[in-house]
């Protein structure tokens, strides 16, 4: 697919990862939507003047099927088609199994996990109806490999890896690509709560000894989307962190 002129949909890209895959689009010719629960500010929008393609901002809460489909259905009507989704919106709750409530498990995956599903439902049919259109869902490592005190945010994750391929599979013959990326420990605001000795001692388990860049992961992101006969993948963005022997 070539991303010049598509119209994408970034789920939770007022910062972060989900911000760096918004420019990235952007910068190679897509019009974009810019997506969060609240208001997005206005000095993120204007930071997509340079770039040719258009910038709006849809807000809303994902998590919600109603609201999902009213976003999906704004872009449409606005730009005409949602080309490509990224479900890139997520949180964590940390916390010990022994810890964790109830609402802590499920809130989690009410976004990251229902509220890929939510987004996805709502593009498919349109999507369907092109026979074209790509999803990318960002998962994370610890859905490959777990975490102590992300039980929830790896069931989420790994929940999305399993979710991907599936989907994938049901719609391949209709042309639409779908696959995932998973991050490692990248800088963003999630990671910059992490104390230094910690972050220390996670570094020394990066076989590039570095942590990665969101800009880094938005390069995978445009890749998935140019390419056309690649779908069920699960792309680990890492620096080795979960390469086997």
């Amino acid at each position: 697919m070539t991303i010049q002129n598509k119209n994408v949909f970034i789920t939770g890209s007022t910062r972060g990862i989900g911000l760096a895959i918004a420019h990235q689009f952007a910068s190679l010719g897509a019009n974009v939507v810019l997506n969060g629960r609240s208001q997005v500010a206005p000095e993120i929008l204007e930071s997509f003047q340079a770039y040719p393609g258009q910038a709006i901002a849809i807000t809303g809460d994902i998590s919600q099927a109603e609201e999902a489909k009213r976003m999906v259905d704004e872009a449409i009507e606005r730009l005409g088609s949602v080309d490509i989704l990224v479900n890139n919106a997520g949180i964590t709750n940390d916390k010990l199994v022994l810890k964790m409530t109830e609402e802590d498990f499920e809130s989690v995956l009410k976004v990251n996990l229902t509220g890929a599903f939510n987004m996805t439902q709502s593009v498919l049919k349109p999507m369907t109806r092109a026979r074209q259109g790509v999803i990318i869902n960002i998962s994370s490592v610890v859905g490959l490999t777990g975490n102590v005190g992300q039980a929830n945010y790896a069931a989420s994750k790994a929940g999305l890896i399993g979710f991907t391929k599936s989907v994938a599979r049901e719609v391949a013959a209709r042309g639409i690509r779908v696959n995932a990326i998973a991050p490692g420990f990248i800088a963003s605001y999630m990671t910059d709560v992490i104390p230094e000795k910690m972050q220390k001692a996670i570094v020394a388990n990066i076989p590039m000894k570095r942590i990665g860049k969101a800009e880094e992961v938005a390069t995978v992101a445009t890749f998935l989307a140019e390419q056309d006969y690649l779908t069920g993948q699960v792309i680990a963005i890492d620096g080795g962190m979960t390469m086997q022997s």
